[in-house]
């Protein structure tokens, strides 16, 4: 039987979504209540200034958010989420999603996502705000199979 780990949770994950392949996001790191997830910015992920779209950062956000409060191995949702631009990065830009666990009471956690270049300025900074729904992420089939 295959262990479960953050990494694998999130491995999983990327598996049975359509996201992650269509925009290359690349898992860097999984671990309790973490994760670090990159792309790189294509022009099909441009806004009508040249600029990232404002979705795509929210959505590479979203991404390192869903893999970090889900890395307990407990099935968890979006309960709401906030973003703020600082920056807009251009073609051809690495962006790295850090986010990381503040606080986790019950069903309800807190988690702050740093999006920033690969050479470390700031673009975006992003909370969400979790619920844990019931079951495991990955199952006894989930780990035979793997």
């Amino acid at each position: 039987m295959v262990e479960v780990t953050p990494r694998r949770i999130a491995e999983h994950m990327m598996s049975r979504e359509g996201a992650a392949p269509a925009w290359g996001l690349v898992l860097e790191e999984a671990r309790a209540g973490y994760a670090r997830v990159r792309m790189t910015l294509r022009t099909d992920m441009l806004n009508g200034f040249g600029g990232a779209h404002g979705g795509m950062i929210f959505a590479l956000a979203d991404s390192a958010f869903a893999y970090a409060c889900n890395s307990h191995n407990a099935a968890t949702v979006a309960a709401q989420a906030s973003i703020v631009f600082l920056a807009s990065p251009k073609v051809g830009d690495v962006l790295v999603a850090e986010a990381r666990e503040e606080a986790l009471v019950g069903r309800s956690g807190v988690y702050a996502v740093a999006v920033r270049t690969r050479e470390g300025a700031d673009i975006a900074h992003f909370q969400g705000l979790s619920r844990t729904v019931g079951g495991p992420v990955l199952g006894t089939a989930d780990r035979d199979a793997g």
